[in-house]
């Protein structure tokens, strides 16, 4: 039985070290040549069990007998190229490196990494960073597990805590965790590896862990077979040249094979013109005949016209209807829609999927999404739930560009580079919206308002009659008709007046003075109590079907105006 190397993708939070740590591991220092320290493009490195070896003299010293041929590491932009790599099942990835700073904790991005990790069920370690950070920690050569415990007394305090709260958040995302060497089942328990991208402190431990459970838990999946499977992961431009970009998860490819790639319409077939692969721990690709699973790749197609990033490709064996079968599940699978919903665009099938997961965990209905630019079509689609479904009005966009000359009219357009940032906009636009349409279907409703009459307080009987008012629910304002308790029309408000100052309306607890003309206080008035609002039948069943955008003091006095007026 043949096993390739193990696909770890390196998640995690922004600057929390992902490729600090890959540098340790590579013993490089890309990180430090990136715009800002962030890293700006997907990269992988291929990990030979000599460099393994190298890293980690753990498994030399403990007579660890590794089947693994090495790893081949994904670096991303947050955590961009996870979401990209997706398959049938769940993710492309075998395992993952989630990496975290020790004071930072769970941040939005890790949460959200975490949503992933979950719904594609794909197994992964903690790598606790930046323990150097901790004031006063010292490296002590040796075991990590010593180190820890032969830090200060205030240290392992700071330790101690930090790493609580880390993990009673984790718990609260449904993981349960521990140090790595405290873990009887790696099953049941996320294990977590201390270490220090900057002091190279506990990397070798996170190397060991690394490896022990891909031999433990997943030889059966490292499998090699005879078909050649990967995953487009971007089409690229060098030279005037283009190349597909993508990772061979099994088999082994060579050039003159022809492939099948998956589409959203009938699946593209093509011919191996050249292959390039990625040299161990460099950036560079040699040109080569052939390249085994697992491995970072660049194809020479000759025919690449609809080729989208995140689609899978399988060799072709003169198994066309077969292929079509499986990718129609695939994709079938990843685009459940709904009849009503967002537009959704993302750059790739992958991101796409991850996007359209995270949503379904807010209860976001999704009508039609795709891969690529926003365009015309889009906003199209978007226009026709104005009318029907305003909060729905919307295209949202994952990493991807607007298309020249779209003119989005009453739709809005949100895109963002990072997938919790998107989500967050987006509910809060629909939040927004919602507040605009309740409160144009207020507008649209007559007023609801009590007042108790203030007796001790009138300053003209008649010709006006002018005296205070206190606003028991409701609002009133200038022009509102009103009635007595028992049901009589009494006359339109002329004024109101607040601390001598002229105002249009007041509010529940105010109290002010009002202004009745044609009205004599003493005769008509001087024996009530209350005003109320005097609404139409038509009214009542008005809000009776808006009774949502009211308080429950108001529906009491909607109730009490009904049954003056005879309602019921």
């Amino acid at each position: 039985m043949k096993i390739r190397q193990p696909i770890v993708t390196i998640v995690g939070h922004v600057d929390h070290g992902k490729t600090s740590l890959l540098d340790r591991f590579r013993g490089t220092s890309i990180q430090e040549g990136e715009a800002g320290g962030i890293t700006q493009k997907i990269s992988y490195t291929k990990y030979p069990l000599e460099q393994v070896r190298k890293t980690c003299p753990l498994i030399e010293a403990g007579n660890v007998k590794l089947e693994i041929p090495g790893f081949l590491f994904i670096d991303t932009p947050g955590h961009a190229a996870f979401t990209n790599l997706r398959k049938r099942g769940g993710s492309l990835a075998d395992l993952a490196i989630l990496v975290v700073s020790i004071k930072e904790g769970i941040k939005p991005q890790t949460a959200e990494v975490l949503q992933i990790l979950k719904a594609y069920k794909t197994p992964f370690l903690i790598a606790l960073n930046k323990i150097d950070s901790i004031s006063g920690w010292k490296y002590h050569p040796g075991s990590l597990r010593d180190s820890i415990n032969n830090q200060a007394i205030h240290v392992s305090q700071e330790f101690q805590e930090a790493l609580l709260a880390f993990q009673g958040s984790l718990n609260g995302h449904g993981f349960d965790s521990g140090l790595y060497y405290e873990i009887d089942d790696f099953r049941k328990n996320v294990a977590i590896v201390p270490c220090s991208a900057k002091t190279g402190e506990g990397i070798a431990e996170l190397l060991l862990v690394l490896c022990g459970l891909c031999q433990k838990f997943l030889k059966e999946r490292l499998e090699i077979s005879n078909e050649a499977k990967g995953i487009i992961l971007e089409i690229k431009k060098e030279k005037a040249i283009n190349y597909i970009e993508s990772i061979l998860y099994d088999g082994a490819l060579k050039i003159g094979d022809e492939i099948v790639i998956a589409s959203f319409s009938e699946p593209i077939v093509s011919k191996v013109r050249a292959l390039e692969e990625i040299e161990p721990l460099s950036f560079r690709y040699k040109s080569v005949k052939s390249a085994n699973a697992a491995s970072g790749i660049r194809i020479h197609l000759t025919n690449k016209e609809g080729v989208l990033p995140g689609m899978p490709f399988q060799k072709f064996n003169n198994n066309l209807d077969e292929l079509k079968r499986i990718f129609r599940k695939e994709l079938s699978g990843a685009l459940e829609l709904d009849k009503q919903g967002i537009i959704v665009k993302a750059d790739s099938l992958g991101s796409l999927d991850a996007l359209i997961s995270l949503l379904r965990l807010e209860n976001i209905k999704i009508v039609k999404a795709g891969i690529g630019p926003i365009g015309k079509v889009d906003i199209t689609s978007a226009k026709a739930n104005l009318e029907i479904a305003p909060l729905d009005a919307i295209v949202i966009g994952f990493n991807v560009p607007i298309e020249e000359n779209v003119e989005s009219g009453n739709v809005k357009i949100l895109v963002d580079e990072v997938i919790y940032k998107l989500i967050e906009n987006l509910q809060e636009w629909r939040k927004k919206r919602q507040e605009g349409i309740e409160k144009g279907r207020l507008m649209e409703l007559a007023s609801i308002c009590k007042l108790e009459i203030l007796h001790n307080f009138v300053f003209r009987n008649l010709n006006p009659a002018i005296f205070g008012v206190r606003v028991l629910g409701g609002r009133i304002k200038i022009g509102l008709p009103l009635i007595d308790e028992g049901g009589e029309k009494v006359a339109r408000v002329k004024g109101l007046q607040k601390e001598k100052e002229k105002i249009l309306e007041a509010k529940d607890g105010e109290e002010l003075a009002v202004s009745l003309p044609g009205v004599n206080f003493e005769r008509r008035l001087g024996d009530k109590k209350y005003l109320y609002s005097d609404i139409s039948a038509s009214d009542f069943k008005n809000f009776k079907k808006n009774k949502d955008l009211l308080s429950d003091n108001e529906l009491r006095i909607l109730d009490e105006i009904a049954r003056m007026k005879g309602f019921y």
